[in-house]
């Protein structure tokens, strides 16, 4: 049987470029791992990644523990393809639960921008108070979270991209872009409960696309929970298909 073919090297620029656009607020490198700090809002923020790991697991496992203990959080294991097969099959005999499947996608986009077709959808180069009120309203966050998440996105270090699709004089849908080195990366896209299925994020995305394209890049990732099988077909109509998954590992 033919073992399937895993391109590291894009794997890892794709998870470094995803950490730059996604920072969380403190971070620590132990024996090849990123250890991710965000006053624990969001797993992605607040868990041990692996880049190249070096040591063995079990001594990865127990300083990682250590670590988010210290600082009042539960231990979290996000798993790509970079950790390898063991810290997988450990955790699970330590009793952590798998959790968050989650696939990683890229596109090729035009190399010539375009003049943006997407007239109803408005770009700003940082998140402004009605952004992140809208946002956190159609998604959800916590009113005790916001002000961390506000604090996540003014640590952007890379050029970024904060739209709203508007209709009827009215914001529907929300998204963030970040470009580094080629690439533009896809994050927080969230349409209001009731203009869903209507098209909004369709318009959203092509939008944030093209705006990738202006800051010249040639290609574009996103990251979306397996289970969430309208914007995976979303993504596949614009022409994005998977790379890799990852998943987190978390004790009960």
């Amino acid at each position: 049987m033919t073992t399937p073919f895993v391109d590291f090297d894009l794997i890892s620029s794709l998870e470094e470029r995803a950490f730059n656009a996604w920072p969380a607020q403190k971070s620590a490198l132990c024996g090849g791992w990123l250890l991710r700090l965000s006053e624990g809002y969001t797993k992605r923020a607040n868990s041990a990644n692996a880049l190249r790991p070096t040591v063995a697991f079990s001594e990865t496992l127990q300083v990682v523990e250590n670590f988010y203990a210290r600082h009042g959080l539960p231990a979290i294991f996000r798993l790509s393809p970079l950790a390898g097969a063991e810290p997988d099959r450990a955790l699970d005999q330590a009793g952590y639960r798998k959790i968050g499947r989650t696939l990683v996608m890229t596109a090729s986009l035009a190399t010539s921008a375009q003049a943006s077709t997407a007239h109803d959808v408005v770009i700003e180069a940082a998140a402004s108070d009605a952004w992140s009120a809208g946002f956190s309203l159609a998604n959800g966050v916590p009113p005790g979270s916001q002000a961390v998440h506000d604090r996540m996105l003014a640590a952007i270090t890379m050029p970024a991209a904060f739209a709203t699709l508007i209709e009827n004089e009215t914001p529907v849908a929300y998204g963030l872009a970040v470009a580094e080195n080629g690439a533009v990366g896809l994050f927080d896209i969230v349409v209001a409960p009731d203009a869903r299925r209507c098209g909004a994020a369709t318009r959203l995305v092509t939008a944030l696309l093209e705006w990738g394209q202006a800051q010249r890049a040639t290609r574009a990732y996103l990251q979306v929970v397996a289970d969430n099988l309208p914007a995976i077909a979303l993504y596949r109509k614009l022409g994005f298909d998977e790379q890799y998954e990852y998943h987190y590992r978390i004790r009960p």
